[in-house]
Order: C-alpha cells, then structure tokens, then sequence
C-alpha cells in the first residue's frame, strides 16, 4: 500500500526506515519528509484539508502522523471524515499533550499517579505559590513548546524567572497558562504504547537525555540522545506502568469518548515512593523512537493498520533482545540561536559501521552537500550485544561524522552502564 508520513524531523526519518522494511509498503510520501530520507517521494507540508486531499487522489492506504501539532490541528478527524484511514488520536484526544492542564485534570480524574500541581493564568499567582512550596519545584508552559516549555528549577529564583519566561510571551500562546508543578525525585523513563480504544500494548522501554550537558547539566532541549531497554523499568516497574497507567489510560478514554487510535507517550518517573506520570505525548518520541524501532523485529506497517482498524489484538510486537543508543548531534548554539549553514562530511563512513544515521535538521546546498539547518540535526543510532558495545558502535559513528560546531553529550546511557551487569 502507499503510505504518507507527515513531519520531517529524525522521529519521521525512524519511521520512514522502519516502514520500508515491510512487504506491505508501497511508495512511501512524507510530507515534508527531509533529505536525508531515501526513496521517498516528498511533498509540500500542507493543511489538513490539504493532505487529505492528496491521500484521496494517491490511494494512500495509511497516513503516519509524526509531529504532534498537525494532530492538535485536527488531522486526523479531516482524514476520517473523508474515510481514509491513519493513525493517530482525534484533535479532542490530541489535547492530552496540547494542553498540559487537559492531561492533569485527566490524571487525576482516572487515577494515573502523577505530581501534584496547581494551573495560574497570571505571574504573580504563581509566583506566590512557588514561595508558599519552595524549590526544586517544575514550571510548564501549558501548551505546545517544541519540548522547550518547561523549566525544572533547582531554586526559587529559577522558578520565578520560568514563570515570567512564560507569561512574557517566550512561547507564544502556549504560555498564557502555567503549570507549577511539585519536582519528583527519582528516574526517568519514557513508555511508548499503542492504544486503539479496546486494546493497549506497551512497546520496549527507553530512557531520553532532556538536559543539553554531561551529567544532566544546563538547560532543558528537545532530546540529546536515548537508550533502549531501560534498565530502571524492572519487571515489578513495569506491572506498576501497566496497571496504573497504560489500563487507566485506555479507561479513562473509553469514559471521556475520546477516540485514541495511535501512539501513548507517557514519561514516567520512578521514584522511591513507587511511580508518577510527568506529561504526555500522543505521538512518537524523539529521540526514543530512534532508539526504540532499531530494535522491533516485527512489521511496522501491519501494526499501525491494526491500530487503525482497531485490531490491535490481531498483532503481537516482537523485539529484539539487543539494546540499542541513539547519540544527536546538535548544532552550534543549541538549544539557544543555532548557527546554520555548515557543510557535513563523513556520514557514510559513519554508516559503514553498522550504524543508522537519522536526519533531523539538514538541507542540501547547491552542490548536494548536507549542511545544518536545526539545532538537532541527526540522531546517529546503532544496535549491539551490550549495552556498552551498542554505545561504542553509536560513538564511533559520530566521530567519523564532521562540521563546524557539532557538539554532542558524550554520556548517553551512561546510567545502564553503570548498573550492574548492564554493560
């Protein structure tokens, strides 16, 4: 069949590589897709209205929907209103990370454990609140920021400069409210699941690297680099995901009629006191996809049909046992004014390895070279036996990759290694 994927970043560009995997792909569009993409036919981001309209006309027999914002837009409820089938939850569903104040009140409503919080659409409110809790304590900006709406403050002076941050307009609309949050204290995971209203199935566990330095140090980005499995995400951990949050989840969609048919992002910190739900995301993460589809043995398309089918009972996802590292390499200046334009050399000598290199912000320039054009510009991903062979193999590909500026962390799942017998 002919698939469309829509969005362009190293998320789609895992996606895209995947899906080509199956016997059931035909040609396969992306809208807009990225360069680094191969054999794909790319087309003009568009409108919903618009995209549909070319899935009508292309017999596009399932359209993949990366990035969350589309999905806020209504994209998918464009799509079946025409009777064409994609994956993903309706613009009502999709607030569940379009509206972090929307995700909370549904936490809370269904029993999903998760920080306690209050909601404030002016500074001085929330202001005094941080006073009234004190610090560490999390400040979110309520709508979508490109992963860049929240401030985890150490101190109350942080906290303070976040929420003005926000209500100063930083983030657009999406700081005309604010979370003040408590700061949980604990280990991050993130869990992928993919619901279709009577079923939920959990993919492989992965832990993200938000901060931009060594360590978890310094500001807050979109991802810099993830590992799967996740070794904090024991078995005991993962009962706790399944009953307290996955089921809860689906639950409690069945009872708002909300139509989720499509990929759960939940990030979970698990803490000494047992597990909490920090956000969600309905849609794939980046990098964790990355990170997560290198290692899934089973069909990528089959499966996203049956989502869309709701027949998610129908397929069983079958994953490989080696864990797998994605390492992004982030332009100079990021997560701050990035600096484009550089040219990238050694990227098949980084494949020659047995590494994958993800596109997430190149373009070609006028003599077809890849040069820099966003601050997370690829996601350099490989497989091993170990942990610590998975993250020398990722590693070596990214030193034989070259551009001015380049900067990436060099301690991504750093956290595995040092687990006993992780490595």
């Amino acid at each position: 069949m002919n698939i469309l994927v829509v969005g362009g970043g190293g998320r789609e560009h895992a996606i895209v590589w995947k899906l080509q995997q199956s016997p059931l792909a035909g040609i396969i569009f992306t809208a807009p897709g990225n360069p680094g993409m191969r054999n794909v036919t790319r087309i003009p981001m568009g409108s919903p209205a618009e995209l549909a309209e070319f899935a009508a006309t292309n017999q596009i027999g399932l359209t993949m929907v990366g990035p969350e914002a589309p999905l806020c837009d209504g994209i998918v409820d464009e799509f079946r209103r025409r009777g064409l089938r994609i994956f993903g939850p309706t613009q009502a569903a999709a607030q569940l990370e379009g509206s972090k104040a929307f995700a909370k009140r549904f936490m809370v409503a269904h029993g999903i454990p998760t920080a306690a919080s209050e909601t404030f659409t002016d500074a001085e409110s929330a202001i005094a609140y941080i006073r009234k809790m004190g610090a560490p304590i999390v400040v979110k900006a309520d709508g979508l920021a490109a992963g860049k709406g929240v401030i985890v403050a150490m101190t109350e002076q942080e906290a303070v400069d976040g929420v003005r941050l926000c209500f100063s307009g930083a983030f657009g609309a999406a700081g005309a409210t604010v979370l003040v949050e408590e700061f949980l204290q604990g280990e991050e995971a993130s869990i992928l699941a993919f619901a279709d209203g009577t079923t939920i199935v959990p993919l492989a566990s992965s832990q993200d690297h938000k901060r931009i330095g060594d360590g978890d140090t310094g500001p807050n980005t979109g991802g810099m680099g993830a590992y799967s499995p996740a070794p904090v995400v024991t078995d005991a951990v993962w009962k706790q995901i399944q009953e307290q949050v996955l089921d809860r989840f689906l639950e409690g969609c069945r009872k708002e009629g909300l139509d989720y048919r499509g990929v759960i992002y939940a990030g979970v910190m698990v803490t000494e006191k047992g597990i909490g739900v920090l956000e969600f995301n309905v849609r794939f993460g980046d990098p964790e996809t990355q990170a997560v589809l290198m290692r899934l043995d089973s069909d990528l398309v089959e499966a996203l049909v049956a989502v869309a089918d709701k027949k998610l009972s129908s397929v069983e996802l079958k994953w490989g046992a080696d864990p797998a590292v994605c390492v992004v390499m982030a332009a100079k200046g990021y997560p701050g004014t990035i600096e484009k334009g550089a040219v990238i050399s050694g990227l098949d000598a980084a494949e020659a390895g047995g590494a994958v290199v993800f596109h997430a912000g190149t373009v070609l320039d006028a003599q077809g070279r890849f040069t820099v054009q966003g601050g997370r510009v690829l996601g350099v991903t490989a497989r091993g036996t170990t942990v610590a062979d998975a993250v020398a193999r990722a590693y070596r590909a990214v030193d034989a990759i070259r551009w001015d500026g380049a900067y990436c962390r060099r301690d991504i799942a750093g956290r595995a290694l040092n687990r006993r017998g992780a490595a």
